[in-house]
């Protein structure tokens, strides 16, 4: 695929897909025309990398998880660095998601006092 229908089927910028070409996430052929050609390797990258931003992961983060495969053909350490990835960003989501129900309930809190003041002064 050429960078613009690569760039068509994440739903980004051409510019995007060769910020990830510069930091060495993918690797598309050339052909005779210096024209890019990404094959299924580099699309399985790009759906990683995507997938990775979705979830809240540094790009720090992403770009290991994608480059240890290059490591390691049979994957384990891939996987085992997106496990303990996951797991850190899990709690960090379940600290937000706390963070979030106290700031409900304290707003709430609020709004029922303020909504008992209205009905006092009505």
């Amino acid at each position: 695929m050429t960078i613009r229908e690569v760039a068509r089927l994440f739903g980004v910028s051409t510019r995007t897909i060769r910020y990830y070409e510069e930091l060495g996430l993918v690797c598309p052929e050339r052909s005779d025309g210096n024209v890019r050609l990404f094959g299924a390797r580099d699309l399985a990258k790009l759906k990683l990398i995507f997938r990775g931003k979705r979830f809240g992961f540094s790009l720090d983060e992403i770009k290991e998880m994608v480059l240890l495969f290059d490591l390691d053909r049979s994957g384990r350490r891939q996987l085992k660095r997106t496990v303990e990835y996951g797991r850190q960003r899990m709690a960090e989501i379940d600290e937000k998601i706390a963070e979030l129900e106290e700031m409900k309930r304290e707003m709430n809190g609020l709004l029922q006092e303020f909504e008992q003041k209205l009905r006092e002064k009505g």
